[in-house]
């Protein structure tokens, strides 16, 4: 008698979108984190995390913006780490005040160590190659303050270790990411109404509801959908292949509204 056939452990993605203190991941501050994981193979959610950041303080990292003018001091003075930049425009853009973030954020090593053990619970057993990747809506914006926080951490070996990833020209790890932007482009520029692929605009071309944007979490569901979409038609759903992907919804939790 042949052995019972096992079921293969799926793969995963997560989803990540990060609203910040401003566009630079060097000074810019994190303030609102959210990820969800995904079964590749159903787009079945299978986890939620999402954070605010309370403020906190540039760290100098090796090798990452201007290098410091040495200054001799008295052994009186003592160097005060300049705060995060938290530009007036970017709180506007994602409705976030700093009231919100002292009163509802956590500690970003906290925030940190947290969102590794969600990858970690979310990550199933497999080789290299099933290893889950990183999807995301310009993801490389979002990239760059994952790689802050996990260097302000001091984990970004141990993420390497759960993500797939790569080392780059100058030996640095790098976790290996989709951007929706380009999924977008490949299935969209075709029509000639569409000049923006913002995710508002992605998913009204595509049929995608997209609630209180500019929300980490309501961003990671659309962003989510977009690549379900797409996924759909690669998969030929009118032939019946696919039809078991289902698009996610995400409750309205956010208790600040922008009028």
């Amino acid at each position: 008698m042949a052995a019972p056939k096992q079921e293969k452990n799926p793969i995963v993605f997560f989803t990540l979108d990060f609203e910040t203190g401003g566009l630079k991941c060097q000074t810019s501050a994190i303030t609102q984190i959210a990820i969800h994981a995904t079964r590749l193979d159903t787009f079945e959610r299978i986890g939620t995390f999402v954070r605010y950041v309370t403020p906190y303080q540039r760290k100098e990292i090796a090798g990452v913006g201007a290098p410091k003018r040495k200054t001799l001091k008295s052994k009186y003075e003592q160097d005060e780490a300049p705060m995060m930049d938290y530009e007036a425009k970017a709180l506007e853009y994602s409705a976030i005040t700093m009231q919100m973030l002292e009163e509802q954020g956590q500690d970003l090593i906290q925030v940190a160590q947290d969102a590794l053990k969600f990858f970690q619970d979310h990550t199933p057993k497999g080789g290299k190659n099933a290893k889950p990747f990183i999807v995301g809506q310009n993801i490389e914006f979002d990239k760059g303050f994952l790689m802050q926080m996990m260097e302000y951490a001091g984990l970004v070996k141990d993420l390497s270790k759960v993500l797939r990833g790569h080392e780059d020209f100058y030996g640095h790890w790098q976790p290996d990411v989709l951007d929706t932007l380009i999924i977008g482009q490949m299935a969209l520029s075709h029509l000639p109404e569409v000049n923006s692929y913002k995710l508002e605009i992605m998913c009204e071309n595509l049929g995608i509801e997209l609630d209180d944007a500019h929300d980490a979490d309501a961003d990671v569901t659309a962003t989510t959908n977009v690549l379900a979409v797409a996924t759909r038609r690669m998969r030929n759903t009118e032939e019946g292949g696919g039809s078991d992907i289902a698009l996610s919804k995400t409750e309205k939790t956010r208790k600040h509204f922008k009028i």
